[in-house]
């Protein structure tokens, strides 16, 4: 599993109104539907009201490739640049069949 963070921060809100336009509009439940998308979620910022974190997860590097190719990604690419919205992405591999068995006691099942 592929698991992407992304910050996206602006001003004046901005950052809010591009997440209310691409729920209103479709575009995030039609990536929700893409083929290998596990998560596909948003996050206000409590320390910067200015920004917002997308978390979404893929199965694998094929569907975030798919993803990265389909129409969508252009709509949110104009959407972020309607917004005058600085992003900033963090990408993460999960090791869940390798947790310690030290660790495990702080997750829940």
């Amino acid at each position: 599993m592929i698991t992407m963070q992304l910050y996206y921060t602006g001003t004046n809100g901005s950052a809010l109104l591009f997440v209310k336009e691409m729920e209103e509009t479709g575009i995030a439940e039609k990536i929700r539907q893409e083929p290998g998308n596990l998560v596909y979620h948003y996050y206000h910022s409590l320390s910067d009201p200015e920004t917002v974190l997308l978390v979404d997860a893929w199965a694998d590097q094929e569907a975030l490739d798919f993803h990265h190719a389909s129409p969508m990604m252009q709509d949110i690419l104009n959407l972020r640049e309607k917004y005058g919205l600085v992003v900033r992405a963090e990408r993460y591999r999960s090791d869940q069949e390798n947790i310690p068995e030290r660790d495990q006691q702080y997750h829940s099942h």
